[in-house]
């Protein structure tokens, strides 16, 4: 069984197929970019729209199939921007409705977590899912993938790309600021806000801003700063979880997992506690379609299937709203 799975919750409209054996046969994208500020979602809204039809052909080509080899479509119904998520849930509810195929809303969060799975073998792990809007601690206890820690105020994502607004780089700024911090090695001290397992960087931006607009600081000081800072306590809340769940491995998903130096310090924390840190490639860190077709197969197995007038957008979902199905 072949299932088109469609990825719009934020700046990225992505199409995949994939197999129910986990093959993954194409995952396409486009993704929404800026030189300066951020993004606007009725722009991005726009953008999707300009670039689904060419992203679906490209899925198709990529995967040397034709839209009658599609069996199964899902798409991203929960969380993300509403503007962005409509564009998606109204392709998906076309498609489904011309071939007259069945059709799954997926939790995008979830989504990071089971494809981080299926591509790295990892069994039972804590997740670590930073990306743009949402950073959270997740495991699997009692039928729900629960949330032991989260950020308070903003995704770290969205943190960093604020800041990289600030420092003039545009948008999306994780890859600039990485960049800009491998330059450095001069720790400049920063606000460092851990309380109990959830973390917020609110504090963190207004401390930055200020030494931005002093002057005194380095770009690449304050980047190289700043990533030690908060990664660091990314970290300790994630081995905390890792002590309270007893278990012994970590999976990082979303967009800023793809930070060299987090993964760096994710791996060296998991050797001393003689544990596991698995990273997917990056094409299954950022947002993608390919998480979105696979969730839909897991879901699809499990018998669930969303009727064509359910098959709405949640843009407040939360990841432990979720009663999972299809895991023992």
């Amino acid at each position: 069984m072949n299932c088109l799975g469609i990825e719009s919750t934020a700046h990225t409209f992505g199409i995949a197929i994939v197999t129910t054996k986990g093959k993954v046969l194409s995952n396409t994208k486009k993704v929404f970019t800026t030189k300066t500020g951020g993004m606007i979602p009725a722009k991005v809204a726009d953008f999707h729209v300009a670039n689904c039809d060419q992203v679906l052909a490209d899925a198709l080509k990529q995967a040397k199939l034709k839209l009658k080899d599609i069996d199964l479509i899902s798409y991203s119904a929960a969380p993300g921007i509403g503007h962005s998520l409509r564009i998606g849930a109204m392709f998906a509810r076309s498609l489904a409705v011309n071939l007259d195929k069945p059709i799954v809303g997926v939790n995008h969060c979830i989504a990071h977590l089971e494809i981080g799975k299926l591509m790295t073998k990892a069994k039972n792990p804590v997740l670590l899912y930073a990306s743009g809007a949402n950073t959270q601690v997740i495991a699997y206890e009692g039928k729900k993938y629960r949330i032991f820690g989260e950020t308070l105020d903003i995704g770290v994502g969205n943190f960093i790309d604020a800041f990289a607004r600030e420092l003039e780089l545009g948008f999306p700024g994780g890859p600039k600021i990485e960049k800009l911090a491998l330059k450095s090695k001069n720790y400049i001290e920063l606000p460092y806000v851990v309380k109990g397992m959830d973390v917020s960087f609110g504090g963190i931006l207004t401390n930055l801003k200020q030494k931005i607009k002093s002057g005194k600081f380095k770009k690449e000081d304050l980047c190289y700063s700043t990533q030690e800072t908060v990664f660091a306590m990314l970290l300790e809340v994630s081995e905390r979880a890792m002590a309270h769940c007893e278990k012994n491995e970590l999976l990082l998903g979303g967009g800023v997992a793809c930070n060299k130096r987090l993964q760096q310090m994710a791996d060296k924390m998991c050797k001393e506690r003689k544990a596991k840190s698995f990273v997917p490639e990056n094409q299954y860190l950022v947002d993608n379609a390919a998480m979105i077709a696979w969730q839909g197969i897991l879901q699809h197995k499990a018998g669930e299937i969303t009727r064509i007038e359910d098959a709405v957008i949640r843009p407040y979902e939360r990841t432990d709203d979720v009663v999972i199905n299809y895991l023992e």
